[in-house]
């Protein structure tokens, strides 16, 4: 299924806040999970399905990124 990785509690709790206040994601883990896939995929060509681009658009809406 996956791993498991540890936070530190404070940094867990500041997550789980801005996940609060600004919604776009269930839970710290898909936080995390969506930011370390945009990191590393900064340095990789991904080619997203378009279902994919339109979550991340969204996402990034939520945020007031776009």
């Amino acid at each position: 299924m996956g791993r498991t990785i540890e936070l530190p509690d404070d940094l867990y709790e500041r997550a789980r806040a801005w996940i609060e206040r600004n919604g776009g994601f269930s839970s710290v883990e898909e936080l995390v999970s969506f930011l370390i896939e945009e990191f590393i995929s900064e340095d990789e060509d991904v080619d997203y399905s378009e279902e994919e681009e339109e979550e991340i658009k969204e996402r990034l809406r939520k945020l007031g990124y776009l």
